[in-house]
């Protein structure tokens, strides 16, 4: 961090740039007269963003010289039968709030433009089919969770394992946990294979270790085969949220991302349902309940080749063409496609100024090294730890025996975590409107103090004397409340966060390093969480998960910045902002401004910690599209109306 960071203050204050934090463009012998012409072009430092100033690249280009280098562009990717769309993109791009008078651009291509704020929900169909895949991939994840949720009621009595209380209990629950190892191959899988390639692979290991765990004749070979799976589920949970994410436009991006969560809540009441059918076939209802989640992976296998790849991965290989290609089929105009293409081109030349290329060994290094990527690891490995610490995965994997604590029956343990699992899904819904709307901050930091009393209050329901029918009533409402809390914030956020907050260049080791984060305290949690609820008793372990819940609200409010409706490129200038400067706003300016504005009501303005210039389709900008469509549409029912009327006097006088 900079020395200087303790004196920034909110105003902006423009330094002088400093040679080292000057990015120039590559390329012209005459380097003089191109700053001439660009102007004195100003670059941020995407290592130390002091002034917290949010910059279109493109935005200080003069037009010649950007339509020169467009051209450059063209001609050394192959690109020229489509220069001039190219061209009108690179000039939507560069100032997204003026599109409608960029020269020779088409009333059609104004239209998709505006269509893109105003009906942002219209995609076409190749990214559709793209969401379904994702979602399909997500409900493998929760499918093969649950799996084990109904299983570990009956395997240890099939292998002989100890009982729980014994001091090697644990090797039963490794079991269970090592279903959450193996992400860390994701990087190499998406660097030789592609996006697609890699949720192939994950779902081939996905297809047959369920039927491997189902086939097993002892607890190693049962321990092998999740160990195995877990590099399946690994691999998948560190790309498809990448994939999903590259894929969309930010406008949506979080909506669309969170499919992860959502229908990995579908899988995990899938899993719950299987449980169910299965649980009176006997000594084999273990078998059954691992081995049905191999059904969802078959389809995402066949499925995925079917998807276009990721443009942000073809470009990073150096395949523009490619890219362009997979932008018009993730695109609904020619013109969004190309504005893209460039845009995601030209941000991710400054990326690569910062972090360079690396190895795999030094990408994984550079996590904690290289300052903007570095607040991109904190910032991800805050929200998944969090998903850890506020409880949610003792229900994924024992909410079985915890109501069977409840002196529930087995069979009204299984319903009541097919309860949960249907109150998981169902609260999933809201956020795929608001996790844009609000932001993924806004998110946690409103959802977090709820499953903070809401577990609290199911912990403290197990004093309800155990001969009351309503004992298992109550215990089941606060935990089904937990869940409906969970579902819009804690839940679709993480995976979501975390795969766009990464530069292209250190996407899938960052975000193998935030699943391996969420998985390795997943793992933690359910090996050690049977030995903790007979230590502290029901009433304790959730009131333990409660106070974990309040501990990650003030880290999220700390260290994790907002990313809602900002491109994937952008955000290098969110992560560019010292960690200290964030936490310095939230202390001294957001929180105190929420007691003055909602404690003592006082009229009070917040000031904004980033400074957005020209990026993307701000609020003002999207009004000022409304108000234009509005107009249009008036002119065009009056002309409409006059015609109609001149048609009726020419009637009247035949």
């Amino acid at each position: 961090m900079a020395n200087g960071e303790k004196d920034c203050v909110t105003d902006v204050v423009v330094p002088e740039p400093q040679e080292s934090d000057v990015m120039h463009e590559s390329g012209s012998s005459d380097q003089s007269s191109d700053d001439a012409e660009r102007g004195e072009q100003e670059k941020i430092n995407l290592n130390s963003n002091l002034t917290a100033r949010i910059k279109n690249p493109l935005a200080d280009i003069p037009k010649s010289t950007l339509m020169r280098d467009v051209k450059e562009f063209a001609q050394r990717f192959g690109l020229e039968d489509i220069l001039p769309t190219l061209q009108r993109g690179a000039l939507v791009a560069k100032d997204p709030s003026n599109f409608e008078n960029v020269d020779g651009i088409t009333e059609d291509e104004v239209e998709a433009i505006r269509n893109e704020v105003l009906h942002k929900w219209r995609q076409p169909k190749a990214l559709l089919f793209t969401i379904i895949m994702c979602s399909i991939g997500a409900a493998v994840q929760g499918w093969d969770q649950t799996g084990s949720n109904g299983a570990n009621l009956s395997f240890p009595q099939e292998f002989n394992l100890i009982e729980a209380d014994h001091p090697d209990a644990e090797r039963n629950q490794w079991i269970v946990g090592l279903v959450n190892a193996g992400c860390w191959c994701s990087d190499p899988l998406n660097f030789y294979f592609g996006r697609r390639g890699a949720i192939f692979v994950s779902a081939v290991f996905c297809v047959l270790t369920p039927i491997g765990s189902a086939m097993s004749q002892s607890w190693p070979q049962l321990l092998i085969a999740r160990l195995l799976m877990g590099i399946g589920m690994g691999a998948k949970a560190s790309t498809i949220p990448i994939f999903c994410a590259e894929n969309t436009p930010a406008s949506i991006r979080g909506g669309l991302v969170m499919c992860w969560q959502l229908w990995t809540a579908f899988g995990i009441l899938l899993g719950f349902s299987a449980n169910l059918i299965v649980k009176d076939t006997g000594n084999i209802s273990w078998r059954l309940q691992l081995g049905s989640a191999f059904i969802p992976a078959v389809p995402l296998a066949f499925g995925v080749y079917f998807c276009p790849e990721s443009p942000r991965w073809y470009i990073k290989k150096g395949r523009i063409n490619k890219a362009y290609e997979s932008l018009l089929s993730l695109r609904n105009h020619p013109i969004q496609a190309a504005r893209d293409l460039y845009y995601m081109h030209s941000q991710i030349q400054i990326e690569e100024a910062v972090v360079g290329k690396s190895n795999y060994v030094t990408r994984f290094f550079q996590l904690f090294t290289v300052p903007r990527v570095r607040r991109a690891t904190l910032a991800s490995f805050v929200v998944m730890i969090s998903q850890q610490m506020c409880g949610i995965n003792t229900m994924a994997f024992y909410s079985s025996t915890i109501f069977k604590q409840a002196s529930a029956s087995v069979t009204e343990s299984l319903l009541a975590s097919f309860g949960f699992g249907l109150v998981n899904f169902v609260f999933a819904f809201p956020a795929v409107w608001t996790i844009d709307t609000y932001g993924r901050r806004a998110l946690l930091l409103f959802t977090f103090p709820q499953m903070a009393w809401t577990m609290l209050a199911g912990g403290l329901a197990f004093y309800i004397p155990e001969s009351s029918p309503a004992h298992l009533g109550v215990v089941a409402f606060f935990i089904y409340l937990f869940a409906a809390f969970y579902s819009p914030g804690e839940g679709p956020v993480p995976f979501t966060y975390s795969a766009e907050v990464f530069p292209l260049s250190h996407r899938e080791v960052g975000m193998a390093w935030a699943v391996a984060t969420c998985l390795f305290w997943a793992a933690v949690l359910s090996i050690t969480f049977p030995r903790q609820f007979r230590a502290l008793t029901p009433t304790g372990a959730l009131a333990f998960y409660a106070a974990m819940n309040v501990c990650a609200f003030f880290m999220i409010l700390l260290c994790v910045p907002e990313t809602k409706q900002r491109t994937l490129e952008e955000l290098d200038y969110i992560f560019a902002v010292p960690t200290r400067r964030h936490m310095s706003y939230q202390l001294f300016t957001a929180v105190p401004y929420w007691f003055k504005r909602y404690i003592f009501r006082m009229n009070v303005k917040l000031e904004p910690l980033y400074h957005f210039e020209k990026l993307g389709q701000d609020e003002n900008c999207i009004n000022e599209i409304r108000r234009r469509r509005e107009e249009i549409a008036q002119s065009r029912n009056a002309n409409v109306l006059k015609e109609k009327g001149k048609e009726k006097d020419d009637l009247n006088r035949v």
